[in-house]
This record gives structure tokens, C-alpha cells and sequence, in this order.
């Protein structure tokens, strides 16, 4: 009995130890948020205070009135969601596709082509940007959205983790199918895909959240101001020469943060479950 005691205790201190471990890391995470929240509620001229005050002192929603009037936050908001929404979707379609004809199709070369595709994933995509540019010229696609959607539908990294997962499923399950009667097409569609659900949605999130804060794409393609996505349209904020109002520059921010975050929120539970089968099955 005293031996069990012993035992509760020590782990009792081991959960304290790491429970005040992770405390400080939340804290030292949150910290930049919570100053850059704060800020947005400040007068501009008290922006910048030394010491920096990490919790707001006054709520001035002045900042976040200068973010509507300077720039057309609606119009880059919505562009923003069609490119991010539009992306993700046809990634998920065009990557899901392939991840199955690697998984469970078998034809000549799939392994040097699955070693090619897995290589792709070493080149920095600013080298890819040029040839994309060329083409996308030559399309007359440039200053348009489709010039930032069609080159994004394509993801080697998407591939692998949804290959990956559609390699653990049983093939028994295919066939079963295909004595049913069913072809490869409506097995992929009504079998194997919704199965794969943890991987496409951890594929899906990483997709909207990294096409949402994508800035060096939409200032490569993109020249209208009408045109333009969140991330290149704020730049307007910080004024010539970085001479704007600061408070408004982290009050778009704050405000370009609620979409991505309300997407990670909703898709939390399958990024775990996504992380943990893979761990199990990898």
C-alpha cells in the first residue's frame, strides 16, 4: 500500500512538473497575441509604450474603424475565402485522385514516380515561381485569381499524406467492392475516400490556412488593388515608407486571423486524429 502511495505521488509530481512546464510555453506563446490584441486598443500614439503593456489599459476601437476606411477589407476578405475555399477543394480532388492510383492501383513505374513526386517536395517553391509565372503569362491568366488556384491544385506533400493513409486501409475492402460490381471510380468515391476522412482534413486545414496567408504568390500574379487577397491587401495599412498607423496595421491582422483560426477550431479534432493514426499506422 505504501509502495502504491509512493507511486500516485511521484507521478503526481511528474503531471505537476510538466503541467508548469507546459503553463510557460502557453505563456511565452500567447504573450506576442496578447500585446499585439492589446495594441489594437490603444490610441496610436500609445502604441509603443516602454515597458511594452501586455494587457489592454484602454478599449479604443478607433484602429479597427481605420482598417475599413484606409482599405477595402470586404472586397480582399472575400477574394481571400474564394482562393483559399477554391484551392483547398480542387487540392483535396486532384491529390485524393492520385494518393489512390498510388495506393491501390498497381502499374508499371508507380514506384519511380511516387520517388519523383516525393523529390518535389525538396524544391524550394520560390524556383517553381518563375516557370509558373511564364506560364500562367502565356495562358493570359496574370492578375487573375486563377493564376493563384490552378498552380495550388497540385501538392506532392498532400499526396504523400494521403497515400500514406490509404496504404493502411484493408484491401479486402476493395474486393468486397469489386464483386459487388463496383469499378475502381465509385470505390475510390464511396469506399476508400470517406475512410481516408482524418487525412483529408488534416490536408484541408494545412491547405486553407497556408493559401490564406500566402503573400509572395498574390505579389507575383496579382496587380489590381480589387484583385488582391488579405495578406497583400493590408500592406496599404502600414503607409508609405512604414509611416501608417501601426495600431490599424495589427487591427487587419487580428481581424485576417478569425477565418483561419474558426477553420483550425472546426478541424482540430481530425488534425489529433489525423497525427495519431499516422503515428499508430506509420
Amino acid at each position: 500500500m505504501k509502495n502504491s502511495n509512493k507511486i500516485t505521488r511521484t507521478q503526481f509530481l511528474f503531471r505537476a512538473v510538466v503541467f508548469l512546464l507546459l503553463l510557460i510555453f502557453a505563456i511565452f506563446i500567447a504573450t506576442p497575441f496578447m500585446w499585439m490584441f492589446s495594441t489594437t486598443l490603444r490610441m496610436p500614439k500609445t502604441s509603443f509604450t516602454l515597458p511594452p503593456k501586455i494587457f489592454p489599459t484602454e478599449f479604443n476601437l478607433s484602429s479597427y474603424r481605420t482598417v475599413f476606411e484606409k482599405v477595402d477589407f470586404l472586397a480582399f476578405f472575400v477574394n481571400s475565402i474564394k482562393v483559399a475555399i477554391l484551392v483547398t477543394g480542387l487540392q483535396l480532388i486532384v491529390c485524393s485522385m492520385a494518393a489512390y492510383a498510388f495506393a491501390r492501383i498497381e502499374f508499371p513505374g508507380k514506384n519511380v514516380i511516387f520517388l519523383c513526386f516525393l523529390g518535389a517536395m525538396m524544391i524550394p517553391a520560390q524556383v517553381t515561381n518563375i516557370p509558373q509565372f511564364i506560364f500562367m503569362s502565356k495562358l493570359r491568366l496574370i492578375n487573375s485569381h486563377a493564376a493563384l488556384i490552378l498552380p495550388a491544385m497540385f501538392s506532392p506533400l498532400a499526396i504523400f499524406l494521403i497515400r500514406t493513409y490509404m496504404s493502411s486501409i484493408p484491401r479486402s475492402l476493395d474486393e468486397a467492392a469489386y464483386i459487388d460490381g463496383a469499378g475502381r471510380f465509385w470505390t475510390y468515391v464511396h469506399v476508400i475516400l470517406p475512410m481516408s476522412k482524418p487525412s483529408l482534413m488534416v490536408v484541408g486545414v494545412l491547405t486553407f490556412i497556408g493559401s490564406w496567408n500566402d503573400f509572395y504568390r498574390p505579389l507575383i500574379f496579382i496587380n489590381d488593388t480589387i484583385k488582391m487577397t488579405l495578406p497583400l491587401g493590408l500592406t496599404a495599412l502600414r503607409g508609405m515608407l512604414g509611416t501608417g498607423n501601426q495600431s490599424s496595421v495589427l487591427a487587419g491582422v487580428v481581424l485576417s486571423m478569425i477565418a483561419p483560426l474558426l477553420f483550425y477550431i472546426f478541424g482540430q479534432r481530425y488534425l489529433i486524429e489525423g497525427a495519431n493514426m499516422g503515428g499508430l499506422k506509420g
